[in-house]
């Protein structure tokens, strides 16, 4: 469901393909594992979980919209 992606995103619908790729690189960085190692595993383990819903719900605008 893409209306999902885009709040995992935390992003409204009729945003520009340019305000997804900043808010996908914003959410990458913040969840990706090498950021959060420091904490511990079980923050280390949500923040992965966090970090694929991340890229699978990019991936899946990026598929709407079909845009590279």
């Amino acid at each position: 469901d893409t209306n999902a992606a885009y709040k995992i995103l935390e992003i409204d619908t009729k945003v520009s393909d340019t305000e997804i790729k900043k808010a996908y690189r914003k959410m990458a960085n913040k969840y990706h594992p090498d950021k959060v190692a420091h904490l511990g595993s079980d923050l280390q383990k949500l923040a992965e979980e966090k970090f694929k819903a991340v890229n699978d719900a990019y991936h899946s605008i990026k598929k709407e919209r079909q845009f590279a």
